[in-house]
């Protein structure tokens, strides 16, 4: 399939993954599937054990996905020929020198078309990574009606029940999930040596 259309058909999946979201009957339904499997690990430990050891496995499944479906050489490059075209553009139009900036104006297109090119490589990732992460989020959000007193001690922020809402709307549980993911997975793109976007 040409890449051009793998990344379009992605961000459509992201974006259909998301809005599924919004309906209330296949939230339900996927989390209470999804019970049928994570349930007893519910009942093993305290649930906020429990949302450490899913954001552990997100963050280490959506790290991998990345390593294998984005060039981060190719990208990297990609950044480096940007920062050269902006100095050289800008130095040109400090020094007033139309010629170098029509040749720089042709050039423009050819990086702003790779820049493009990389943006969308990266709704691919994007697109495997939520149908992974959605489903989960619809089993914590199924479970949270099914143990809404559970409490947790969060830095800065103290004790405070799951599904408290403490930094605007976010509840205790997403603030903790995204905590404890983007930690892990800090960690993981260390150890598989991933470079950053």
């Amino acid at each position: 399939m040409n890449k051009k259309y793998q990344g379009f058909i992605a961000m459509i999946v992201a974006m259909a993954m998301i809005f599924t979201y919004s309906i209330a009957p296949i939230r339900s339904g996927v989390g209470a599937a999804l019970d049928v499997v994570l349930g007893p690990l519910a009942g093993m430990m305290p649930f906020y054990i429990l949302i450490i050891f899913l954001s552990a496995v997100t963050g280490i499944y959506s790290s991998i996905i990345q390593k294998y479906t984005i060039d981060y050489e190719r990208m990297t490059e990609s950044q480096e020929k940007m920062k050269i075209f902006q100095r050289e553009f800008r130095e040109a139009q400090l020094s007033g020198d139309e010629k170098k900036i029509k040749k720089l104006d042709a050039k423009r297109d050819r990086v702003m078309k790779e820049q493009l090119e990389l943006s969308q490589q990266q709704f691919t990732p994007m697109a495997y990574i939520l149908i992974i992460t959605v489903p989960i989020f619809f089993w914590l959000l199924f479970r949270m009606g099914v143990t809404p007193d559970a409490v947790i001690t969060l830095p800065f922020f103290g004790s405070h029940t799951l599904t408290d809402a403490i930094l605007g709307p976010v509840p205790a549980w997403i603030l903790w999930y995204m905590i404890c993911s983007l930690s892990i997975s800090q960690v993981v793109r260390k150890a598989l040596n991933i470079g950053g976007i």
